[in-house]
């Protein structure tokens, strides 16, 4: 159960009627009804969203900030509403804390080259932890590269848990930064990250958080959690593909050089000095993904109408059947059985590779994820090359982890 999730309480979403809104979801492949649970690599799109982005190349399509035509103007106003509605979605506490980039990526690259770069000498310490995918490992490593900083990381359990003690154990006077996964891609856990970031201030250490995993899920709220960073992208979450966000403490965003130059980040330039612009701006570098913006404002909406607490809820039980319908499967170990879970159930099956199972799974109109899932270390962790990977929406129902496990016993007698 969730922390978000009170206990004892149902939670009964009128997903027919949801799932009416993704027109992606009433489609065949290869003749069967799609069944998507794909949805931690990416979401499908409401047809809001779908409609706000339409309208905006339609009939609202101009450049923003720097026209004084009517186009510029209404684009530049629906910019900056979306950048409001996302403010107010994980309760930031000003608008000038929200950074549009284009991914989770590139936030996390944002925050280590132009904020951690200019705290690090040789010898400081970043540390992460055993569960984190790519995105939160390599930009690390590239900037310990640069500075001669050293990347430590927080061992994980059997079960895909963070292993406090040892974390705790690895935050001492040379760290320097912590960055985290609040929900783990790989292996669903959701990190204790409350106590991560009280322990990490404590020693004044600032953390990172990478939300990519977690804002589709949970009601995230900046200033209850007191992150330095949190990061996220638009296409995991219902939203636009090339749309990411950055949400930054005012005070840290205001004392960090741009990470990019040219475009909407300058006030002034000439051949002898540059004046960059304000923040937000001061990061928002060239013409940005106008439409993708639009388009967050827009799934931010959506959700926020639909209501984060239902959504967790919703997705907390279709979790719990799940886990007990795969688990009865012959064969089948899921990885990661986090007591704190998300809607992600990654799993093998004795002596079948996980791309033969998503390529059968396929032509029964299934769609998962097979893989490392960009996160290597964490199946090296587990020991196995890749897993298995259906992860959940709001929109799924306990019918297609019924026709999944259809699929699954399909597996079982394909392979003997």
């Amino acid at each position: 159960m969730t922390p978000e999730v009170k206990a004892g309480k149902r939670f009964h979403l009128d997903v027919e009627k949801i799932r009416k809104d993704f027109p992606a979801l009433h489609q065949k492949v290869y003749g069967k009804p799609l069944v998507y649970l794909d949805n931690a690599a990416t979401s499908q799109k409401p047809q809001t969203v779908i409609d706000t982005v339409s309208r905006y190349y339609t009939i609202e399509n101009s450049n923003i900030h720097r026209g004084v035509h009517y186009l510029s103007e209404r684009a530049t106003k629906a910019y900056e509403d979306a950048r409001t509605k996302v403010k107010e979605f994980i309760n930031a506490r000003e608008v000038r804390e929200i950074v549009f980039c284009r991914s989770t990526t590139e936030g996390v690259n944002l925050v280590a080259q132009s904020f951690a770069r200019g705290l690090l000498k040789p010898g400081d310490e970043i540390l992460i932890t055993a569960m984190e995918h790519h995105s939160n490992i390599v930009p690390w490593q590239i900037l310990c590269e640069q500075t001669g900083a050293v990347l430590r990381v927080a061992p994980i359990n059997d079960a895909g848990e963070l292993v406090l003690p040892e974390f705790e154990k690895l935050l001492t006077s040379k760290t320097k930064l912590v960055s985290v996964a609040h929900i783990s891609n790989a292996l669903g856990t959701i990190n204790p990250v409350e106590q991560i970031i009280e322990t990490a201030h404590r020693r004044s250490v600032p953390v990172v958080l990478d939300g990519a995993q977690a804002v589709p899920h949970l009601k995230v709220d900046v200033q209850n959690l007191d992150c330095d960073f949190y990061l996220f992208s638009g296409h995991k979450m219902f939203g636009p593909t090339g749309i990411g966000v950055v949400y930054g403490k005012a005070h840290l965003l205001e004392a960090m050089p741009p990470y990019q130059g040219g475009g909407d980040m300058i006030l002034s330039v000439t051949f002898e000095k540059t004046t960059y612009n304000v923040i937000p701006h001061k990061f928002e570098a060239g013409t940005p993904n106008i439409a993708g913006a639009i388009g967050l404002g827009a799934t931010v909406e959506y959700l926020a109408g639909i209501g984060m607490e239902n959504i967790a809820g919703y997705e907390q039980e279709l979790l719990e059947y799940g886990t007990e319908k795969l688990s009865a499967v012959p064969g089948l170990r899921l990885v990661g059985t986090a007591k704190k879970k998300a809607s992600i159930l990654s799993f093998v099956m004795g002596g079948i590779h996980p791309h033969d199972i998503g390529t059968i799974l396929d032509r029964e109109g299934i769609a998962v994820r097979t893989g490392h899932h960009c996160a290597q270390p964490v199946m090296q962790r587990f020991g196995v090359p890749a897993t298995v990977r259906a992860s959940l929406a709001f929109y799924n129902t306990k019918e297609e982890i019924d026709a999944l496990v259809a699929g699954l016993l399909e597996v079982r007698k394909v392979f003997g």
